[in-house]
């Protein structure tokens, strides 16, 4: 522990010059604002969006599978050796292993609701770090600090606020915060009135299908001029109910014989469904373009081909380089810590492995042709001054 108590006081934040446009704290009723909750209000609204609309679901974890792996490098073997060992079998909360593991879940709770955090756990004695912990951001607040560059993570004791001890063991990171502020925007933001409406639509669908798919038919007996038809109108109507309930209710296909005047029709056959296949792509469009993803990676077949264009792939590869780009730091706190406590400085090195091998076809290729084209230059230039 003493180890890390050097640390933490070699490390320690050093005090930032005021900050002009910051706003400045009110002392009688500025406390309480000072404490931000981590949950946003649509917290639940969010998770139910995802829980409604199974787009949505695949979309949040389409994106954490496509950020892709990472190796840590410190320039030594060995010591890339150990680390590597450390980051494939690290315990990251009740049952899981490897930081893998860790940003998957940091990642999930990023987009879903704008902020992550999470803890870097040391063993009993200080001297190594012994799991990573996803924290629940249900029992967390942050706390706005005298310096507006920091920001303090409290846990709720007894319904108030109180900073956790040691900071430095704390990830936390906001995706595209907004300026001046510390939380971040869920990817789902904008998302919920759509969602709404699109789940309306399939509330319908499941009951006009309950009412019409399941064939309800309307029967009926009309009675003759005839006096003595008209007398037993009732007794004919009780049976041909009972007989046609007969039919409708026996396991085999079964006739239904009726004298007279019966009329058979199917319920609401007059009143066809309403057409939802260009409401329900209208909507999914826009729930799609929030996430950025191509259509057809959520399994909607919208276009007559099936290649991702390059236009597409260009800005997939943007997206998720700016996911790499939020969780590179958490990265680097993680590592960077352990090979203190190793006793390991080093500078580290955090190198993703590449999106997809089209994009490193297409730059090879650029390669090549910017090589041509100088030699060809270089060619040109040398018969010239010949």
């Amino acid at each position: 522990m003493k180890l890390f108590d050097r640390f933490a006081r070699r490390h320690a934040d050093r005090p930032a010059s005021p900050v002009q446009t910051a706003p400045k704290e009110r002392r009688v009723t500025g406390l309480m604002s000072r404490y931000l909750p981590l949950m946003p209000p649509d917290a639940r609204l969010y998770r139910a969006m995802r829980e409604a609309i199974p787009v949505i679901d695949a979309a949040v974890d389409k994106i954490v599978r496509l950020i892709g792996d990472f190796e840590v490098t410190t320039g030594d073997e060995a010591a890339d050796r150990r680390l590597a060992e450390f980051l494939r079998n690290v315990p990251v909360g009740p049952g899981g292993r490897g930081m893998r593991a860790f940003l998957s879940a940091y990642t999930d709770q990023l987009l879903t609701y704008g902020t992550a955090v999470g803890e870097m756990v040391l063993s009993g004695d200080g001297e190594e770090i012994a799991a990573l912990y996803n924290a629940s951001l249900d029992d967390l607040t942050l706390e706005e600090g005298e310096d507006p560059f920091a920001t303090v993570v409290c846990r709720r004791v007894g319904g108030r606020p109180e900073p956790a001890p040691f900071q430095q063991l704390i990830l936390y990171t906001a995706l595209r915060p907004e300026p001046g502020k510390r939380t971040g925007n869920a990817l789902l933001k904008g998302m919920p009135f759509l969602a709404n409406i699109l789940a309306k639509i399939y509330e319908c669908i499941g009951v006009n299908f309950e009412r019409m798919g399941n064939l309800r038919y309307a029967v009926t007996y009309r009675p003759g001029p005839d006096a003595v038809d008209r007398l037993s109108a009732k007794d004919r109507a009780g049976q041909i109910a009972t007989q046609w309930s007969a039919a409708m209710s026996s396991d085999e296909v079964r006739d239904f014989v009726a004298v007279g005047d019966v009329d058979v029709k199917v319920i609401g056959a007059e009143s066809p469904m309403l057409s939802t296949e260009i409401p329900v792509r209208q909507l999914l469009e826009q729930i799609v373009a929030k996430t950025g993803l191509p259509p057809f990676l959520l399994g909607l077949s919208w276009s007559s081909t099936e290649r991702m264009s390059s236009q597409q792939a260009d800005l997939l590869t943007s997206e998720l380089e700016y996911y790499r780009d939020l969780l590179t730091p958490v990265i680097l706190r993680v590592c960077d810590l352990r090979q203190r406590l190793e006793g390991e400085a080093r500078s580290l090195k955090v190198e993703w492995e590449p999106i997809n091998l089209q994009d490193e076809i297409v730059l090879a290729q650029a390669r090549l042709y910017r090589a041509q084209a100088m030699q060809i230059e270089a060619a040109l230039k040398g018969e010239s001054h010949e």
